[in-house]
């Protein structure tokens, strides 16, 4: 265990961190973020671009009808596969990833920064002009918190509505999803070779690497094999 002072988070308290062992269970696997092209959708619902897209769709399809009936059927659909994405790369073009962008920004480490200072003077002077200072700095760190915090919600709700009102049924939902969730810690960790926790990345990778490695080991099966087949023989 070991005491962390300088995280601050305006208590009388010290963080203290443990390093314990525990046995990880398998969890429900995350949906993977697939490195693939997403198309705006939402330009189907203007009539011109529907239009502009059902037109450009039938162009391309329309060279598909001199196929064969023998032509294989894996090649077809690639074919098909690639000119309804053509098609909609072009006429409706592609949608653009929007990150989430959390309140607490760089302005509220710098109200957390004068926090720190002020509590690090209380407590290297106690008098009562540093308590003053201290108590009037958290109050305003305090009613800035929230306000930025209001703020962010409100902005949140005004996206909802929006989308309720376009139609744009995807981020409606996805929108309220998250607001159901809250807050999700994002954890990266796997077991070492020794049961122990492994948080690097580098590390988490060498780890996988050696684990697959172990795991289908061709090469360790086959001398195995020629180990009993010899031992067979004689």
């Amino acid at each position: 265990m070991r005491s962390f002072r300088g995280a601050d988070c305006d208590t009388d308290h010290y963080v203290v961190i443990a390093k314990v062992r525990k046995r990880l269970a398998v969890g429900k696997q995350a949906a993977q973020n697939f490195d693939r092209q997403r198309f705006n959708l939402r330009k189907l619902n203007e009539p011109e671009l529907r239009e502009q897209y059902q037109i450009e769709v039938t162009k391309r399809f329309a060279a598909l009808e001199n196929l064969n009936d023998d032509e294989d059927v894996n090649r077809t659909w690639v074919n098909i596969k690639q000119n309804i994405q053509t098609s909609a790369k072009e006429s409706l073009g592609l949608d653009e990833f929007k990150q989430n962008k959390p309140w607490f920004d760089e302005e509220c480490l710098g109200f957390l920064d004068q926090r720190k200072r002020a509590k690090i003077q209380w407590i290297q002077d106690p008098s009562q002009n540093n308590v003053d200072n201290l108590n009037n700095v958290r109050r305003e760190v305090s009613r800035h918190f929230k306000n930025k915090k209001k703020a962010y919600l409100r902005a949140k709700i005004e996206e909802l509505e929006t989308n309720s009102k376009i139609q744009n049924i995807r981020d409606l939902y996805r929108g309220i999803s998250d607001f159901k969730k809250g807050y999700q810690p994002r954890y990266n960790i796997v077991k070492g070779e020794k049961s122990d926790l492994v948080v690097n990345s580098h590390s988490i990778l060498a780890r996988w690497r050696n684990f697959f490695s172990q795991l289908f080991n061709v090469h360790g099966v086959k001398m195995l094999g020629r180990q009993k087949y010899t031992q067979q023989n004689h």
